[in-house]
């Protein structure tokens, strides 16, 4: 007895490590085994002289349970052992994946600033550009003023040369009238 109960004390210590199934059938075992255990236990001591055939049987099942534990103990050992491979390589991983999205993250903070940068120079850009734009409409303008001063002048110009073409002519009349006067009073 003192045996079942170290071996079920294994059993209950061992279903915690199982998943799923494994634990649902090591239960089964460890229940069984239990009840067997206490049906041998409660046997009256007036009834020690059980038959040989039906103890022999008893001890088959108890022997059948106990490789059948023992079976099931090293099953868990060996899942238990892919399980904690399993969680190291999930470890390994997750500290991998952690790396690299910190990687990812500064980098797209620095794209993101970059981003930004070009775009505040773009921004400046536009603005000296319609800076330029709005000065060369202004400059253009400015130019039109002249070019019509100028024409202004010109015409002015043209009409001044004619008034002194105009004038030439009748200086040039007012000449040739007093020479002409002149040389009729110096001919009489």
């Amino acid at each position: 007895p003192a045996g079942l109960r170290e071996m079920a004390a294994e059993a209950a210590g061992a279903e915690a490590l199982l998943p799923g199934q494994l634990r649902r059938l090591a239960e089964a075992q460890a229940a069984l085994t239990e009840r067997l255990r206490r049906r041998v236990m409660c046997v009256p001591r007036a009834r020690k002289h059980v038959k040989l055939a039906w103890r022999t049987r008893l001890g088959c099942v108890l022997q059948e349970e106990e490789s059948a534990h023992a079976r099931t103990k090293d099953l868990l050992t060996k899942e238990s052992e892919k399980l904690d491979f399993a969680l190291g390589e999930v470890e390994v991983l997750s500290r991998q994946l952690k790396r690299e999205k910190q990687i990812f993250e500064k980098t797209l903070d620095s794209v993101k600033s970059k981003a930004l940068a070009e775009l505040t120079q773009k921004d400046k850009l536009i603005n000296k550009c319609n800076e330029i734009k709005s000065h060369i409409v202004k400059q253009e303008d400015v130019l039109k003023d002249k070019e019509n001063e100028i024409q202004a002048l010109q015409r002015c110009i043209t009409q001044q040369k004619r008034m002194l073409k105009c004038i030439q002519k009748q200086q040039e009349l007012y000449i040739a009238q007093v020479l002409e006067k002149k040389q009729r009073k110096g001919f009489k």
